[in-house]
């Protein structure tokens, strides 16, 4: 089984995080950002990961943000070293008249890309009695994320009507993309992915 766990303490925030990636989709997740609980449930069903998360804190940009550092942090520890995995996994999703695209490497070069986003689309909110979120909130989610799990990460927004539709459109094609990068291909016989022989 590869899971690891972890515990980030803060001035700011206090986050307890169990990954599993070789899981059955089963999440108990816990934050004051309603919002992103359920998207943190639709990563954990879709990718097949075990994903306990537990998250306090005193301000809703700190607690987003570390939230995403604290994942990839989790799961860069619990692929190991990455010998046999596919790398590469790419995955369209759609939600209602919302269609995303997300292509994943798990190179060990940390970048997040995201097409056709101007200002106005990443400042547009969801906001409701118990929760706001945006498209720049789930960015700086997404960049702790990829930065601290070194994994490149490309995601394309084809069709955008509803930001609730977008937004759970991006995390199915990215749980989607990961789940595949993450097997293991017994072609490779345990060696790491790269023709360099590491991925750093």
């Amino acid at each position: 089984m590869r899971k690891a766990k972890l515990e980030r303490k803060t001035k700011e925030t206090q986050i307890k995080i169990l990954l599993n990636i070789d899981g059955k989709g089963k999440s108990q997740i816990k934050t004051p950002i309603f919002l992103l609980n359920h998207l943190l449930e639709i990563f954990s069903f879709f990718g097949l990961f075990d994903l306990e998360l537990f998250a306090k804190g005193d301000e809703f940009h700190h607690i987003n943000e570390d939230i995403g550092i604290i994942l990839g942090k989790v799961f860069k520890e619990a692929l190991g070293d990455r010998k046999g995995i596919e790398r590469f996994g790419f995955s369209y999703a759609p939600m209602g008249e919302a269609l995303a695209r997300c292509v994943v490497d798990i190179s060990g070069r940390p970048a997040l890309y995201f097409s056709s986003l101007g200002p106005k689309d990443l400042n547009f909110q969801i906001k409701d009695s118990k929760s706001k979120y945006s498209l720049l909130d789930f960015k700086s989610f997404l960049e702790g994320f990829c930065q601290h799990a070194r994994i490149t990460i490309n995601v394309g927004l084809l069709q955008r009507e509803d930001l609730h539709h977008q937004l759970e459109a991006i995390f199915k094609s990215l749980a989607l993309a990961l789940k595949e990068a993450v097997k293991i291909n017994p072609l490779f016989k345990r060696r790491v992915p790269s023709t360099k022989g590491v991925l750093d």
